[in-house]
Parts: structure tokens; sequence; C-alpha cells
């Protein structure tokens, strides 16, 4: 870090996160209670703001790349690590969410290193991601996934017709990662940990 970059915010911390844990760790969770699904929800886009505001700094010469791609790195360490959660049901919704924003990481950083993906749009990415999980090549699946994100960082927005459609599976739960991303870049504030 350079005395430059002092100056800049903390995106993210370990605490953070450890806080959210907490939360989900004294909450009754019932998926088909709406203040237990928005905990979880809200959880997933705290974190799409953090790598947001990693990727408007970058664009707005706040950090060079390499304080970037630092700052996801540690960021996606934090949040992808084994969350310590002794019930087993939350540890499953946990990784759900993980699982949704592994990608947001993946794509953040292509961006960063390599700019917007320009040879499809981003619903023929997430189609041809769709068709790769189908035929069960999940790294084609990240792939095309990853150029969607791009996509999506750079202004194109994903149908939610196209999400609804969709059927269970990794692909559903990256675009459902690729979503807080999007609604994070519209709208950067911090999700407040309700009391």
């Amino acid at each position: 870090m350079t005395d430059e970059d002092e100056p800049v915010e903390t995106f993210y911390t370990e605490e953070r996160w450890q806080n959210w844990i907490d939360r989900l760790r004294e909450e009754d969770l019932d998926l088909e209670d709406e203040d237990s699904a928005r905990l979880l929800m809200n959880l997933q886009e705290d974190t799409a703001i953090a790598v947001a505001k990693v990727i408007e700094s970058y664009e707005d010469g706040t950090i060079d790349e390499e304080r970037a791609h630092d700052e996801l790195t540690e960021m996606q360490e934090i949040v992808l690590a084994e969350a310590p959660l002794e019930n087993e049901e939350k540890a499953m919704l946990v990784e759900s969410v993980q699982m949704s924003l592994e990608v947001v990481f993946y794509a953040a950083q292509e961006y960063i290193a390599a700019g917007a993906a320009d040879e499809a749009s981003v619903e023929e990415y997430i189609e041809a991601a769709a068709d790769a999980e189908a035929e069960e090549d999940i790294d084609t699946a990240v792939g095309y996934i990853v150029q969607a994100g791009t996509r999506v960082i750079d202004g194109d927005e994903i149908d939610p017709a196209l999400a609804d459609e969709m059927e269970y599976g990794l692909v559903a739960e990256w675009v459902n990662g690729l979503e807080s991303l999007q609604n994070a870049l519209a709208s950067p504030e911090t999700v407040e940990e309700e009391d």
C-alpha cells in the first residue's frame, strides 16, 4: 500500500463479515419467513456493495489496478472462508450465498484486468453458461458467467424474467449473485445491519 492510497476507505473487513455470521447464528432462520430471507439477501448485497465500491474506486482513479486486485482478493478470502456455524442448515444457507458471491469476485477481477467481454450480450453469456451446466461442463459455465458479470459491471442489465425462468442450479445461484452486483452498482450504499 502506498502513502497515496492511505486516505482510501477500508472496503471490507473480517469484522464486518463476522457481524453478519453472528447475526445468522442468533436468528431462527426460516426461508419461508420474509425477515430470514431478507437477512440472507442483505448479507449478500452488503458484500456486493463492497465489490462495487472497489470497482468504482478503480474506475475513478482513487486506487490503482494492483490495489483493486489486492482488495478483491482479501475480500474474497474473508467471505468465502468456511463460516463457523454449528447449525447445519444455517451453514448450508451461507454456502449458498458464498456460491452466489464467488462469481461476483471473479467477474470484478476479470473486469479490472481486461475490461468488459464484448463477444455476446449478458443474456447470451448466461444462456451459454446454462447450456454448459446442462452438459456438466462447470469450468466453461463459470467462464461464461464471469463474462456476463463483466457486461453487468459495464452497465448491461440482467432481464429479471431470465432469472425467474431458470431452473435451480449453479448458474441460477451465480445469476443471483450478479443481480446483487447489478443492484450494488446502481446504488452502492452500505446495507445497514438491522437491530
